[in-house]
């Protein structure tokens, strides 16, 4: 690597935790994002050991303990009874089976000890309020156009040895690359609360992860912020559509789409608890090879933006972020051999996830007797057999 170091575009999961991993292995990194600041936003996220497993390498355990809450086990609910159809063991389980925890943890909660890391890395600088708008492949490496929003600062150039997109699924770079066409709306909308956890019942605010599906919808919550909040996620079909990350919905438009009989009672009890609701149109594209060129890649939603039927979203940007950083390592002098190297590792992983994604889409929204005959075959395989199915994704280390 050059003493210009790598520039990343976006500061989100993806971006602070390449950040924070190149940094560690001793390489400058210039982080930029469009925000002006970074505010607390979004709402819960799962980490599976995959991804735990990086967080604890990279130190930020202690920084995250106050935070995280380690669920026990997955409660698959029936959306019509409220019963269970059948109970993944977590907890002991992951640590035993794949070495590394399962945490559930409010995102804000997560970009903060990130950001507390970085903020203590003399490696990293970070620049809010500017966006990478443009770069050109030059002989040592590659020079970004980068606009800064202050009226103070226009547009400006920034020299590095290579270029990291990791703006999003509406990714800029992704566009310069020559991938302009849309993000595919998948006729789905997510809402999303969090709640003080004292608003619901004592079985509503346990340490589990309660996945109830049901025909065209489901419905995930679990306990956030060491258990004081729980993070309330509702998906159901709709053509709606929308770029923006989130938008204020309200309580009775999603009720609606949760009727009875087709869900218990219990549920729509939960639903009608918050009274502020956000919502955003799920997307996701078809998998590709095309990430990169020269100095320049792409990391997390920017390259492989996934729907959230596993859990995996902010997962696969941070295993980005682990293996960008032991290759650009492994190839210090040959920035681009690097690039494609990481390019090449992650591709057939994160296509599967894309792949395994759409296919839960199908298999959580069923309708009779298809729902009758799923939840039979998931109450015969059992927790612990279900877990194993697991393996390929929670086992994965960088």
């Amino acid at each position: 690597m050059t003493a210009d170091g790598v520039l990343i575009a976006g500061a989100g999961i993806g971006g602070l935790t390449a950040a924070l991993a190149l940094a560690r292995n001793g390489i400058k990194v210039t982080l930029f994002d469009q925000a002006e600041e970074l505010a607390e936003a979004g709402a819960g996220i799962q980490l599976s050991p995959n991804a735990t497993g990086v967080l604890v390498a990279l130190g930020l355990a202690e920084r995250l303990k106050p935070s995280i809450v380690q669920p026990s086990a997955i409660r698959l609910r029936s959306s019509r009874s409220g019963r269970d159809i059948a109970t993944i063991p977590l907890d002991a389980a992951t640590l035993d089976r794949y070495g590394a925890p399962y945490w559930v943890i409010h995102r804000a909660d997560l970009q903060k000890a990130l950001i507390e890391a970085i903020a203590a890395e003399p490696q990293i600088t970070l620049t809010l309020g500017a966006k990478v708008d443009d770069f050109t492949i030059e002989a040592i490496g590659v020079r970004a156009t980068i606009n800064h929003r202050s009226a103070r600062r226009a547009e400006a150039d920034c020299n590095g040895a290579a270029l990291i997109g990791a703006d999003g699924l509406w990714s800029r770079l992704r566009a310069l690359l020559g991938d302009s066409t849309a993000p595919r709306f998948a006729s789905r909308t997510a809402f999303r609360a969090i709640v003080p956890a004292t608003q619901l019942s004592p079985q509503e605010r346990e340490p589990v992860v309660n996945l109830w599906i049901g025909p065209d919808g489901h419905l995930v919550h679990y306990a956030v912020r060491a258990g004081t909040a729980v993070n309330i996620v509702a998906v159901a079909g709709d053509r709606w559509q929308s770029a923006a990350w989130s938008t204020g919905a309200e309580r009775d438009e999603l009720i609606e789409r949760f009727p009875a009989p087709a869900w218990a009672p219990a549920a729509r009890e939960l639903l009608a608890v918050p009274e502020c609701w956000q919502k955003w149109a799920l997307c996701d594209r078809i998998p590709t090879t095309l990430w990169g060129r020269g100095p320049v890649t792409l990391l997390g939603d920017a390259a492989h933006p996934t729907l959230p039927f596993l859990a995996q979203g902010a997962a696969m940007a941070i295993e980005d972020a682990a293996v960008l950083a032991r290759e650009l390592v492994r190839s210090p002098g040959d920035r681009n051999a690097a690039l494609r190297n990481y390019e090449t590792a992650r591709q057939p992983r994160t296509a599967r996830v894309q792949h395994a994604a759409r296919h839960h889409d199908i298999r959580y929204h069923l309708r009779q007797p298809a729902a009758f005959v799923r939840d039979a075959v998931l109450r015969a395989l059992g927790g612990e057999r279900l877990l194993t199915r697991y393996d390929w994704l929670y086992r994965w280390r960088p």
